[in-house]
């Protein structure tokens, strides 16, 4: 690991047996309690991305709106609310996705994805890549395509690359094996 990246491992908590035994969460609120972690992660974002062709940014439900929303005010384009089902009023395009245990859907209003739109779709981690694959499908019902899929911490180990073929999925730390 770089030494910069350490800023964000060092604010990140690891949370063992949650949310059930076997499971080590990566929480991402360290970085949000931390100021200069935040500003380190959202600065890192916006270099990555604001030189690319991006006409909007979708934020998954509910961690992904709080960095998608400020790299969104910070690079001027529309932020699109990706949501769990029945949290929307009004039209929207539905797609599930598998769970361990059952299945899962999203939504999102039909009026904010536009025909054409290339849209940046972001995550605080991407682990088995199901929530983000649905949300490609969200997107491009409504006419738009995915340019990239970021994540603040990717899980690799859980093959999310594989699931999202062939877009591309950006990642600032990645754990394996932990």
């Amino acid at each position: 690991m770089t030494e910069d990246l350490k800023i964000i491992d060092d604010a990140i908590r690891r949370v063992p047996d949650f949310p059930k035994p076997g499971i080590l969460f990566y929480d991402i609120t360290g970085i949000l309690v931390q100021p200069k972690a935040f500003k380190f992660v959202l600065d890192r974002m916006f270099a990555i991305y604001k030189d690319q062709d991006i006409d909007a940014i979708a934020a998954v439900e509910s961690r992904g709106f709080i960095f998608a929303s400020s790299l969104a005010e910070k690079m001027g384009v529309p932020l699109i609310l990706i949501r769990k089902k029945g949290k929307l009023p009004g039209d929207t395009f539905s797609a599930k996705y598998a769970l361990e245990y059952g299945e899962a859907e999203i939504e999102v209003h039909k009026a904010d994805v536009k025909r054409g739109q290339k849209v940046l779709v972001i995550d605080d981690l991407i682990a088995t890549g199901g929530t983000l694959a649905a949300t490609k499908k969200l997107i491009e019902m409504g006419g738009g395509t995915v340019s990239d899929f970021f994540g603040v911490i990717g899980l690799p180990d859980l093959h999310y690359e594989e699931v999202l073929a062939p877009s591309t999925v950006t990642t600032l730390i990645n754990y394996a094996g932990e």
